[in-house]
């Protein structure tokens, strides 16, 4: 019932909608509603090219706040933590991987932001991959998103079998590449 609200209040706020929109991306955690819910309701409510943009610019919102509230609260990051270990046990990901697993519906948002701090060495290069991560995932929840959920159980199934395969195929390319480095490290740059 809540989640039918969200919409009814968004349409009747006039220009005001893309600021309540994005706040409801920011929310959203708290509401439990799930990313997909929200980009779908932006391309319903703002079209493709506006709903992604709002999506974009939330989920980007909430990758930086994500980043900061880890800061002054190490509890929270403590308790993604153990998700993470209890979820992957141990388990390192590529970045290749962390980019197809923002695709999956329902998969943790803050789990897979924990894994791009641990892989990142600074606050904007941390801020350059989540920017780049939520963008595929606003376009295709905003523009596909209505088609997926309305797809018969045995093609959303394979849709995501080919992404869990492209995930495994990634990860053993990552492996691959982290052996090769182990040979030929690369060189040091001025700036590190």
């Amino acid at each position: 019932m809540f989640n039918e609200a969200i919409p009814h209040v968004i349409e009747e706020a006039g220009w005001l909608a893309p600021a309540l929109f994005i706040i409801v991306h920011l929310l959203r955690p708290f509401l439990f509603i799930p990313v997909i819910v929200v980009c779908i309701a932006g391309g319903y409510l703002f079209g493709f090219l506006h709903g992604t943009i709002y999506s974009i610019i939330g989920l980007s919102l909430m990758s930086l706040f994500f980043y900061k509230f880890v800061d002054i609260f190490p509890s929270f990051r403590a308790k993604i933590t153990r998700l993470k270990e209890r979820f992957f046990k141990g388990r390192s990901l590529t970045l290749g991987q962390v980019m197809i697993l923002r695709m999956m519906p329902f998969i943790h948002f803050h789990l897979l932001s924990l894994y791009l701090m641990e892989m990142t060495s600074n606050f904007k290069e941390y801020m350059r991959y989540s920017i780049g991560g939520v963008i595929l995932p606003a376009m295709v929840y905003t523009s596909f998103g209505q088609v997926i959920t309305e797809m018969p159980i045995y093609v959303s199934l394979i849709f995501f079998g080919l992404l869990a395969a492209f995930f495994s195929y990634l990860g053993k390319r990552g492996t691959q590449t982290y052996k090769w480095n182990k040979f030929f490290p690369r060189k040091a740059t001025s700036s590190e």
